[in-house]
């Protein structure tokens, strides 16, 4: 089958970063499906992974690729959920090959059906930034989760670090539409500016500016819910005085400097992890919760309560166009995500 994978972690702009490969096609075993990936997106763990992760023991080659949306055309003896033919979506587990390969082998607790109103490029957008989004408020900060209006009255707010990427872009939708904190958002350019309005901001400030002056501008102070999405390094410092008393702050990128909990501890604060991948990579007793976390995902995106935040198609999944994606990815630049659908 086609893959593109590479043999050893280069830079991008190193011709052999990413190449086509050919490999075998991939048996399900177990509570395995056998998947032929119709669409993928490119994530920046990708990135990091291509950058630092020599492939597995054993392995020639190693094959990225953390989001996927296909055809179940093989089940493993002890999967129950779906059957040869459902289209589905899913995350996959960072241990294990990834789906930027015509055929790729998924636990069937971590898959969902796809969005049926969403093309395969539209729906390979989603898992893995929705799950992250999904346990940031629900399994990390713990909110209540219910349908809400835009225009309802809000209770308490949070506050999205970063928040025209992928991540962001699902964190603020399901946030507004799902429980009743006002949602803030971050960017710097005008046009992050109006993705994060049109992606469910109630308010978006510049996170090159004060942010705790901007929040008292808007006469909100103190937030219950912090998402720390990138840069860490740079806004952690400022967050104590933000915070509110037992507050919760989630982070997900990788801080180069260790981050101190004691300025949170006169409010009682908290600080979390939230790596989308925990519960595929250590088959945590709720391990199915991602798959019925997805499918809700999937019923709202039915209904329009959220969309998809695909904003580029760079076309058929091949080496090339993967470089592209993951050059586009490393300038900081990317609004949304990016989508590759096909084979040539």
């Amino acid at each position: 089958m086609k893959a593109v994978g590479y043999k050893t972690p280069l830079p991008i702009d190193n011709p052999d970063a990413l190449l086509d490969i050919e490999l075998v096609e991939p048996i399900a075993r177990d509570r395995d499906l056998l998947v032929e990936v119709k669409a993928i997106s490119v994530n920046p763990v990708d990135t990091k992974q291509r950058k630092a992760v020599n492939p597995d023991d054993g392995q020639d080659y190693k094959v990225l690729g953390w989001d996927c949306a296909g055809v179940v055309v093989g089940v493993g003896k002890l999967t129950s959920l779906f059957k040869k033919g459902d289209e589905v979506f899913y995350a996959g587990c960072i241990a294990r090959q990834g789906a930027n390969a015509q055929f790729h082998t998924v636990d069937e607790r971590i898959v969902a059906h796809k969005p049926k109103k969403l093309s395969f490029a539209e729906s390979a957008a989603l898992p893995l930034t929705s799950l992250t989004a999904w346990e940031i408020l629900f399994d990390r900060f713990g909110v209540e989760q219910r349908r809400i209006s835009y225009n309802a009255t809000r209770k308490g707010s949070i506050l999205i670090i970063g928040a025209a990427g992928g991540v962001g872009s699902m964190l603020m939708q399901i946030a507004s539409h799902l429980t009743p904190l006002t949602v803030v958002a971050t960017a710097s350019r005008p046009e992050t500016t109006e993705w994060c309005t049109k992606m469910g901001a109630h308010y978006v400030i510049d996170h090159h500016r004060d942010i705790r002056t901007q929040m008292q501008e808007l006469g909100l102070g103190e937030v219950e819910y912090i998402a720390l999405l990138s840069a860490t390094d740079t806004h952690y410092p400022g967050i104590a005085e933000l915070l509110a008393p037992q507050g919760k702050i989630a982070i997900i990128d990788d801080p180069q400097k260790p981050v101190d909990a004691r300025p949170l501890k006169r409010k009682s604060g908290s600080i979390c992890w939230e790596f989308m991948f925990t519960r595929s990579y250590y088959e945590t007793p709720d391990i199915l919760r991602q798959h019925d976390s997805l499918t809700e995902v999937a019923k709202l995106m039915d209904l329009g309560s959220l969309k998809t935040t695909i904003t580029q198609n760079y076309g058929a999944i091949n080496a090339q166009n993967l470089k592209m994606a993951h050059a586009w990815l490393e300038s900081g630049r990317s609004i949304g995500k990016i989508v590759l659908a096909g084979w040539e």
